[in-house]
């Protein structure tokens, strides 16, 4: 599965799934990044994927609607002008010969999903799930969202992470905060590097997560460690949001 990423705005990252002269993209807060790429490359528009319902991840979906040969899927929200297919928990859906299972991640909005394709180890979580943090609650609970991070938990550590902006390095600077690792230390270094040559930082991979999301709850602080998970995930929800 080729998949590349179309910048978006100042950090989100449109992602385009390729199949020879075919593309299906996810979230596509705009619609010129979008256009300008398919003329150039010379390519068809094939689906269109949401993941949630705020307009930096669906401004251009109308616009491009008027391109696409398919379909374009995303969650039952009747706001959200322009879908096809409303999907809900574990149905499937195929896009480029891809099928991808759709996981309810509600949290950052009660709409939320995710897309994840088993035989190439690939999930579009949208706002869920960053590299090393976590989406901020708009309209769900502490508790929706930790469960929601759960879910994505479960699936194999070769799983890529292919989230909607590039958040990377405030995340990290607030994990070095709040934890004392060398491998956390060493991924910050090499984060710096690569934004300071204005490189992406995604896709990340569940493996790599594990050892520096701490929303994850497979590292935290030691002064939160003892608490109730959800407890645990709120403080350090609540944290990063005041830091």
């Amino acid at each position: 599965m080729n998949i590349f990423d179309i910048p978006a705005f100042t950090d989100n990252y449109i992602w385009a799934i390729q199949i020879d002269d075919s593309i299906t993209i996810v979230d596509p807060g705009e619609s010129i990044p979008v256009l300008k790429v398919i003329e150039e490359k010379k390519l068809n528009l094939q689906d269109i994927l949401i993941t949630h319902h705020h307009y930096d991840h669906t401004g251009g979906l109308l616009e491009l609607k008027k391109y696409i040969s398919g379909k374009v899927y995303g969650p039952k929200n009747e706001n959200i002008d322009g879908i096809d297919i409303a999907l809900v928990e574990s149905d499937l859906i195929k896009t480029l010969g891809y099928e991808f299972r759709i996981i309810e991640t509600p949290g950052h909005t009660l709409d939320h999903l995710a897309f994840y394709n088993m035989q190439a180890n690939v999930l579009f979580c949208g706002d869920t799930l960053f590299s090393a943090g976590c989406g901020r609650l708009f309209e769900g609970t502490y508790d929706q969202l930790h469960g929601s991070i759960q879910k994505i938990n479960q699936l194999p550590d070769e799983t890529k992470i292919y989230c909607g902006h590039e958040y990377t390095l405030s995340n990290l600077e607030f994990v070095k905060s709040q934890i004392n690792s060398e491998f956390i230390k060493e991924k910050y270094k090499e984060t710096v590097k690569k934004r300071s040559m204005n490189k992406i930082t995604l896709p990340s991979t569940l493996s790599i997560e594990r050892k520096i999301n701490p929303f994850l709850l497979e590292i935290v602080p030691d002064d939160i460690q003892d608490l109730k998970a959800v407890d645990c995930f709120k403080k350090l929800r609540i944290r990063k949001d005041n830091f």
